[in-house]
């Protein structure tokens, strides 16, 4: 790639990338264009990130994971991502029609989080799903 002005350039990435899935590439663009600008840090919103983080703390407590968001959601998707790599069974659902009931079948901690845009009345009901399948408490884990 070669480029006339390089102390002209500027990169940004997509709100819903976190920073670690960025960074790689920011990296490579800033070895090869060390002139190179981009958002100043407090202009990044780590909404997504803290978002990842707070699934792969969720993934460590529970046996399931259900991701609340759409399939053309790259962020709703990641999350469902993460979890299984973390070696949790983890599926995405558009809404609560998409809950298989085998899915739960000898489980004892489901976790529940959605995708950023996914609405609140989607996971309400989900969560009203899972109690007609016979889920008994449902506990909030605190952000930091």
């Amino acid at each position: 790639l070669q480029v006339r002005q390089p102390e002209n350039l500027a990169y940004t990435t997509q709100t819903t990338l976190s920073v670690d899935d960025t960074m790689g590439i920011i990296e490579a663009l800033r070895a090869r264009f060390p002139a190179m600008q981009g958002p100043r840090h407090d202009d990044i919103c780590y909404a997504t990130q803290n978002r990842q983080d707070a699934v792969r703390d969720l993934a460590r407590q529970c046996d399931l994971v259900l991701v609340v968001g759409s399939p053309n959601s790259s962020n709703s998707n990641r999350l469902s991502e993460l979890a299984r790599r973390d070696g949790v069974e983890s599926y995405l659902i558009d809404n609560a029609g998409e809950i298989d009931p085998a899915w739960i079948v000898g489980k004892q901690h489901i976790g529940l989080t959605a995708g950023a845009s996914a609405p609140q009345v989607l996971v309400d009901g989900v969560l009203a799903r899972l109690r007609e399948l016979g889920a008994e408490g449902v506990s909030e884990l605190e952000g930091e």
